[in-house]
């Protein structure tokens, strides 16, 4: 017969491993069974998930050495678009009208430093009026086999921008990073996060810059308010408006009463650490299995 165990928490944990043990057994034999129903099984997983965080709590519980407060894994791909995007605001910005053909797929921002009257909150800080993406063809591994997709890209931009009212070429600048193929989407989705770009359509504002124009079979889709604003490309010039000029103005007082507004680099980068901080992609190791995936909650 097997001696009890002295101590007391080591019984119980005994008693604990052998009422484990016939679960395990039972399950065995029952998971299949046509009592067995999904919604039952479902509702065993969650129980026996949440037993097991429970038995991990306190075996670190036990534990003297404590776990670090967040474990870091590179990669991650929201941490690798936020420092990807730490990586674009480090390059130098360059008039618009100055820029000539380069390689390289990636991401980019654009800034506004002329004297447009809705933009003034913008004008000549660091905060982007707007951000964007450019992918490469399949999955080339150099600049140069992706191509000039961030050159053309801002290219067509600068297009744009020279054919409308309001605001000139010549008063934008811009920033722009070749980027890995495959990482563009993450540093762009973190760049909308944190700026709340007034152009770029996620803000739903101002969004219409990147359009091409309406295919014959949709001459008759409304304006794009970044066209009812800034008037000139010829393919929107018979198009109806969707929002007026004056609702469209109210809009981006509204905006800017309650968006953050980036005066100098040194704040963009403390906004970049601050969010890093409080981020749930630096993971708590708790959350970690032993293989180093995260746990996934019932």
């Amino acid at each position: 017969m097997a001696r009890k165990p002295s101590n007391p928490m080591l019984q119980r944990a005994q008693d604990v491993q052998t009422e484990i043990e016939r679960l395990v057994a039972e399950a065995k034999d029952t998971h299949h069974g046509p009592g067995f129903s999904a919604p039952a099984r479902n509702k065993l997983t969650g129980r026996l998930l949440e037993m097991q965080r429970m038995l991990e709590q306190v075996v670190r519980e036990i534990d003297p050495v404590q776990l670090p407060l967040s474990f870091f894994d590179p990669t991650e791909p929201s941490l690798i678009g936020r420092f990807i995007s730490i990586a674009l605001v480090a390059q130098p910005r360059q008039r618009l009208e100055d820029l000539k053909g380069f390689y390289g797929a990636g991401v980019y921002a654009l800034y506004y430093v002329g004297d447009f009257t809705p933009y003034a909150p913008v004008s000549r800080t660091e905060t982007p009026i707007y951000v964007g993406k450019a992918d490469p063809e399949g999955n080339p591994k150099s600049p140069v086999d992706q191509g000039t997709k961030l050159f053309d890209r801002l290219k067509e931009h600068r297009k744009s921008i020279r054919k409308v009212e309001g605001i000139d070429s010549n008063h934008f600048e811009c920033r722009y990073l070749a980027v890995q193929s495959g990482y563009q989407a993450a540093a762009e989705r973190h760049l909308i996060s944190l700026f709340k770009p007034l152009w770029n359509n996620e803000t739903k504002i101002l969004f219409g810059i990147g359009k091409h124009g309406d295919s014959a079979e949709t001459r008759t889709n409304n304006k794009s308010p970044w066209d009812t604003l800034h008037p000139g490309r010829e393919w929107a010039k018979g198009n109806p408006e969707a929002v007026s000029r004056d609702a469209i103005v109210a809009r981006v007082e509204r905006h800017f009463t309650t968006a953050t507004v980036f005066a100098t680099v040194d704040s963009v980068l403390e906004a970049f650490l601050n969010d890093l901080r409080r981020t749930n992609d630096l993971v708590p190791p708790s959350e970690l299995d032993s293989s180093g995936i995260v746990a996934e909650s019932s």
